[in-house]
């Protein structure tokens, strides 16, 4: 799995001493903190499993559940729908996990989170051919009309996600749209991806960045103007 390069590391740590940091994941926190490290400790705010579980100064504060959002009757529908959906579908290959439950919301991949990066790779290339993920949120935004379910194609390139059309990442936490910076790590947001939502909403100030060392590029250009041209 990805982890976070030592030299991008330290410059969050030394980010940290000019101004608050915070990270936002769609993972819950244990996925977080094996690509990251202990990121309680290195970051003032946490907002795990799409900002439903929220850490400030290494604390738990918040926590909240789908299932206790969307009652049991529509979460097992939902469930039942996408397995039955998942079962017609042909594809080179299908691993397990089709269907991962986390506090804010489910998971749900076609070939099976348990694929290896290559199987991830193929399936991802196949999907840009055959709009396979595209065409699973068309059928579950048409079953669940109405229902208040939220459905995107997730930024990893094998799943999609569901979650509560009430919730919004970060929604009432207090940040004004000045505090909130968000910043891709790896590439710009894919426009109807489930983070491309946060990138694009008028709270936040987004920027499109194509690596960690263009992060640290322009974190540097923005909090560090003294030291913008260092490489």
């Amino acid at each position: 799995p990805w982890k976070i390069e030592p030299e991008v590391d330290r410059f969050l740590q030394e980010l940290r001493g000019r101004v608050q940091i915070g990270v936002v994941g769609g993972s819950d926190y244990s996925k977080i903190a094996e690509q990251l490290g202990e990121v309680v400790d290195k970051f003032d705010y946490v907002f795990a499993e799409n900002g439903t579980v929220q850490y400030k100064n290494g604390r738990l504060v918040a926590k909240q559940a789908i299932q206790d959002h969307l009652g049991e009757e529509l979460l097992q529908d939902l469930i039942n729908f996408c397995l039955n959906y998942m079962a017609l579908l042909k594809l080179p290959k299908k691993r397990g996990t089709f269907i991962e439950f986390r506090n804010g919301m489910l998971n749900i991949s076609p070939i099976g989170r348990s694929c290896t990066l290559e199987e991830r790779i193929e399936f991802s290339e196949l999907d840009k051919k055959e709009r396979i993920r595209e065409k699973f949120v068309a059928a579950l935004q048409r079953e669940f009309a109405g229902k208040g379910l939220r459905f995107s194609r997730g930024d990893g390139g094998c799943s999609l996600c569901v979650c509560s059309s009430k919730w919004r990442l970060l929604a009432g936490c207090g940040f004004s749209k000045e505090t909130l910076l968000m910043l891709s790590l790896f590439f710009a947001p894919l426009q109807g991806g489930n983070d491309y939502e946060i990138y694009d909403d008028p709270r936040t100030v987004g920027h499109s960045v194509q690596s960690p060392q263009d992060t640290v590029q322009r974190c540097r250009e923005i909090f560090f103007p003294e030291r913008a041209n260092e490489c």
